[in-house]
């Protein structure tokens, strides 16, 4: 019975997390330390080298602290997008920026991991780049869940 109520539970924060006002899911993780508990960190094999790295089990970033996006095309065919937070987001990558030096960030859209990026300075303006590797349908979801930079707020 207990397990039913917690998968119950699960279900329902799924679903507000993916409801159909939100078609997107954008985060941001931060390299854990290796010697972390499975409770806090999980291995994931780097996207270039491979190599097993821990990451935390909670996102640093989330969708909910993406006010703007501004896509663009390839010379490979996939899609690339600069973010653009709301303050607490900015304020968090800031930190991240600073605390994280030398580590690595993971982004994971849609369920998919995107990118990698090593934090090598400090991120004080809040947006984040993510180079490429989005395909038409991310950009599609993202115009349903955020502005476009540059363009006017709805009123």
């Amino acid at each position: 019975m207990k397990s039913i109520f917690a998968s119950l539970i699960v279900a329902s924060f799924a679903a507000s997390v993916l409801g159909k006002d939100r078609p997107c899911v954008f985060r941001v993780h931060a390299e854990a330390n290796p010697n972390d508990t499975a409770a806090f960190s999980a291995s994931v094999p780097a996207l270039f080298s491979g190599k097993r790295v821990a990451i935390e089990r909670a996102p640093r970033l989330s969708e909910r602290d993406v006010v703007a996006f501004y896509p663009y095309s390839t010379k490979d065919g996939s899609n690339g997008a600069l973010f653009q937070l709301d303050e607490h987001g900015r304020v968090t990558l800031d930190a991240l920026s600073v605390e994280q030096r030398g580590r690595l960030l993971f982004v994971l859209v849609n369920g998919r991991p995107i990118a990698q990026l090593e934090v090598d300075q400090r991120v004080s303006d809040g947006r984040i780049y993510i180079a490429s590797g989005l395909t038409k349908a991310d950009i599609d979801s993202f115009k349903k869940c955020w502005r476009l930079i540059g363009a006017k707020k709805k009123r």
